[in-house]
């Protein structure tokens, strides 16, 4: 059974995501790729914060990421063929291309957030901030977006389970939202579900949400027991460079598609300097 063909963005698409800033790609995943991944997650267990498992890296806390975020599981496509196959998938792959303007892509980051009863993330972002990585750019009929991520459900998030919350059209947005005006250290410690104008984003597992990450977004708090586990990939233009600084591993680089490869490390070192060179 050969690979199948990438879905392409429709013209409602590309309305209600010039218009929201976002689209809900419902049933992304199948129910068998969806097992594949959650299963790999298992694999790695409880790692602790700071600690490594081959090249995933559970994320330490500090200011941005402490412990009402839950744990990030970051560098997660050195997890296996079930991570290599996100890279490139029909489902987004083209949509990633459209918005953010180029054919050749680059993942800046790449993780998966498990989250238990109590986590939460504020809102944060918003097209007032204009800042040029995450930006939203539409001009002479072509979008110049600086980040495209793509945000799958592995569990079903219904309320109470801690969904993604966004502010639909805040990426075109130029006036700073009053929860905003307020001092980080106090916004970060709150869930953005109480904030006038958010919206809950509820998923089936193999649901994805697709947004600019100039839209104003973050997570309502989870009320409810068990666990809320989400994947994020990061798409930006080929020039760009890794949130963290993390580095992808010469075995995952050798076995991949030369496609998915080029994804991530779409500018490959060429040009060392000579051996004899003091």
């Amino acid at each position: 059974m050969g690979k199948k063909q990438p879905k392409m963005p429709s013209e409602l698409d590309d309305f209600f995501f010039d218009l929201q800033g976002y689209l809900v790609l419902q049933g992304a995943l199948a129910g068998d790729e969806v097992r594949r991944l959650n299963a790999a997650i298992d694999e790695i267990g409880a790692l602790p914060p700071g600690q490594w498992q081959g090249n995933v890296h559970s994320q330490e806390r500090d200011v941005y990421h402490d412990e009402v975020r839950g744990i990030n599981l970051q560098n997660i496509v050195e997890s296996g063929a079930a991570f290599e196959e996100l890279i490139d998938h029909q489902a987004w792959i083209e949509h990633m291309r459209r918005y953010i303007g180029l054919r050749q892509l680059f993942i800046d980051e790449c993780f998966v957030s498990i989250r238990e009863r109590g986590g939460f993330i504020n809102i944060h972002s918003g097209g007032w901030e204009e800042a040029l990585r995450t930006q939203y750019k539409y001009q002479n009929g072509k979008f110049s977006c600086g980040q495209i991520n793509i945000l799958v459900a592995l569990s079903d998030i219904g309320p109470g389970d801690g969904a993604t919350t966004i502010i639909p059209a805040s990426h075109k947005g130029n006036i700073c939202h009053p929860n905003m005006n307020r001092p980080f250290e106090e916004r970060v410690r709150e869930a953005s579900d109480g904030v006038e104008g958010v919206v809950e984003v509820h998923l089936k597992a193999g649901d994805a949400i697709l947004f600019v990450d100039a839209l104003a977004h973050g997570s309502a708090a989870r009320v409810n027991d068990g666990e809320r586990r989400i994947l994020v990939y990061r798409y930006g233009p080929y020039w760009g460079n890794t949130r963290y600084g993390y580095q992808y591993s010469p075995a995952l680089l050798d076995r991949l598609t030369p496609a998915r490869r080029e994804i991530l490390q779409p500018i490959p070192p060429r040009l060392p300097p000579p051996a004899n060179d003091v």
